[in-house]
């Protein structure tokens, strides 16, 4: 069985990538639109936004192998049948870019050719480094995945800060130097990772249908998770095609901040799934419950660090001031998007229930998409849109929610209701009271709230090993 103080040392582990990933988002989200033009940065969100899709491209492929193979150590793989299925991720992508790269050239100019050159060369990269960091978090080597992703992290720090100190003002070269710690994370992968890419491998008829085997296994995962993802991409979107590309640019930057917040929650869910796919089904239901108990108070608590963040943001980035407000009307998405991300989506997987994931989000993004489009094509109003994003992120989770409700026997009910109220007020005191006002006002409601759950944020203390609260 697996342990729950190897659980903890695995949390702690992928704690301390989310640690570098912080000071890196720090340096990428707020110090580089310090120091280049609104227009340059731009520029370098759109890259951003489209090559954050490319991840769709393997197909279902890789999700498919996380899950089949999630219960086996490293030394358990069949080595021969995972290579094969590396090869034809290699050579999908690598097909698929160059008809990218060509078909771009041909149609566009400009920063926009650039841009879907660059894109291009990310659908072989990202999903590359998507199937190393999914080959270490499946076989439980988390110890080696941070390893992994730090050095990516920490090499796409170091040459966006050395483009700064060389006053580069050009969204090419820090394209160039998000790439480049994807390659560096590659080539350190082959180091750790042995006996995964090539060598002997299956012959190819029986490649070809293992690969059919996890596709179809996959593909309902994929576009479940990317479905998710799309509430907020779809939204920067129409802001990029509605709005003028300042504007793009701000909303972008509010993005990054709020995706500041949920740095932590990616570290637990990583090696929460492998978790629960070796553990009995029948203690689930409380594993549920002591999560979801310490997991939205905490939430809470850290949204009331908007307040005098927008305070230290307004003194270093004045010309991105007004991306404060639109923060203050998106900061809540960190509540659902945290639930749905650590929470529904790890439990709905553990049961095998792909097709309830993907029932949820494409309800939910039609939703979406719906509300989207009503709040700008017919009101033109950019508030109003992102009050949806929150809107529809809110209905997203408790759908996902009252699925996993269903496995586990448990109701939340009530949970649901004081968490929209919380948001709502958040909203309320964050646009329509000065600031200092807001945030006494939102800290006492905060301080309600968290005297109403103060026993179950005390649970907490069920997700500690036995042999750590007994330690005298």
């Amino acid at each position: 069985m697996y342990s729950q103080t190897k659980f903890t040392k695995n949390i702690l582990a992928s704690i301390s990538v989310q640690v570098i990933s912080l000071l890196v988002s720090f340096v990428i989200g707020v110090l580089i639109p310090k120091f280049i033009n609104e227009y340059q940065y731009a520029y370098w969100q759109t890259y951003i936004l489209y090559v954050g899709y490319v991840g769709v491209l393997h197909f279902g492929l890789l999700d498919g192998i996380v899950l089949r193979y999630s219960q086996y150590d490293f030394e358990q793989l069949d080595k021969a049948r995972i290579r094969s299925q590396f090869k034809i991720l290699l050579g999908t992508t690598s097909i698929i870019a160059l008809v990218a790269a060509f078909v771009g050239s041909l149609i566009t100019g400009g920063i926009s050719r650039t841009t879907i050159l660059f894109v291009a060369i990310g659908i072989v990269t990202k999903n590359l480094v998507t199937y190393n960091s999914y080959s270490f978090q499946i076989t439980n080597r988390i110890n080696k995945y941070a390893v992994l992703i730090i050095t990516q992290r920490i090499s796409y720090g170091l040459l966006a800060v050395l483009l700064l100190a060389l006053h580069v003002n050009r969204f090419e070269y820090y394209c160039m130097a998000e790439l480049s710690g994807d390659i560096i994370c590659i080539i350190l992968s082959r180091f750790f990772n042995k006996g995964m890419y090539f060598g002997k491998s299956l012959p190819p008829r029986e490649a070809f249908r293992e690969w059919r085997v996890n596709v179809s296994s996959g593909i309902i995962l994929m576009f479940a998770n990317w479905s998710a993802m799309l509430l907020g991409g779809f939204a920067k979107m129409i802001v990029q095609w509605h709005w003028d590309e300042l504007t793009f640019g701000k909303i972008s930057f509010s993005f990054s901040l709020s995706n500041l917040f949920l740095t932590f929650i990616t570290a637990v869910s990583v090696v929460l799934f492998p978790q629960l796919k070796r553990t009995e089904q029948e203690k689930l239901p409380e594993i549920y419950k002591s999560i979801r108990n310490v997991l939205s108070p905490l939430l809470f608590v850290a949204m009331l660090a908007y307040y005098p963040g927008c305070l230290l943001i307004e003194k270093f980035l004045p010309k991105y001031s007004q991306s404060l407000i639109y923060l203050g009307l998106m900061l809540p998405i960190i509540i659902f998007t945290s639930k749905v991300s650590l929470l529904t989506n790890n439990y709905l997987k553990a049961f095998r229930k792909e097709k309830e994931m993907l029932r949820v989000n494409i309800l939910s993004s039609l939703i979406a998409v719906v509300l989207f489009a009503v709040s700008t094509y017919i009101f033109d109003n950019l508030t109003a849109l992102l009050i949806c994003v929150v809107l529809s992120n809110l209905i997203k989770s408790v759908m996902s929610e009252q699925a996993v409700e269903k496995e586990i026997q448990m109701s939340f009910t009530k949970d649901y209701i004081i968490e929209t109220a919380m948001t709502v007020m958040f909203i309320v005191y964050t646009n329509f009271l000065p600031r200092w006002t807001a945030c006494a006002a939102y800290a006492m409601t905060l301080a309600v709230y968290l005297v109403y759950y103060r026993k179950n944020i005390m649970s907490i203390s069920s997700l500690v090993p036995e042999r750590l609260r007994n330690k005298k």
